[in-house]
């Protein structure tokens, strides 16, 4: 699974995994426990997670989505010590540290909640995908290396 298999449906709480288009638009299966399916039109507002950032003020101008879950995780892992009902001064707080040039005029508070309510929904139902991307291509890298090296070994 990657963040291009989950996406978001806008008036619909949490996160969706996408099991297939349609020729009208998406299947749609909830990424919680109860794995409840929806049919998704296209006139229904639906974003990927993988095309989702935060504005920041520095010159690329946003972060994606992807890179704030990495931090957070890295971070913080378990525990956020903040939920999406905490304080709003908390929420930004917490954005703060976690993405010090996030634009506060155009990052809203309900912004923070959902980043805080898809970070633990993922954390739940996709840890993989909250772990570093360099640690794994550095791995996948590493393998097939030492898998050549052990055949020609065996050759020789």
């Amino acid at each position: 699974m990657d963040y291009s298999d989950i996406a978001s449906v806008a008036g619909k709480g949490g996160l969706f995994k996408i099991v297939k288009p349609t020729r009208t638009g998406v299947i749609l299966e909830s990424l919680d426990d109860k794995k409840q399916k929806l049919v998704a039109s296209a006139t229904q507002r639906i974003s990927v997670l993988s095309d989702i950032s935060i504005y920041t003020t520095n010159q690329e101008g946003s972060t994606p989505l992807e890179d704030v879950f990495r931090k957070i995780n890295k971070e913080f892992d378990d525990d956020l010590g903040v939920t999406a009902t905490s304080e709003p001064d908390e929420l930004k707080a917490f954005l703060k540290h976690i993405l010090p040039d996030y634009d506060e005029q155009r990052v809203y508070v309900s912004d923070i909640k959902k980043v805080v309510n898809w970070y633990n929904a993922l954390r739940e139902n996709a840890p993989e995908l909250l772990k570093e991307k360099k640690e794994d291509k550095k791995k996948e890298k590493k393998e097939p290396k030492e898998q050549k090296s052990k055949k020609t070994e065996k050759s020789e």
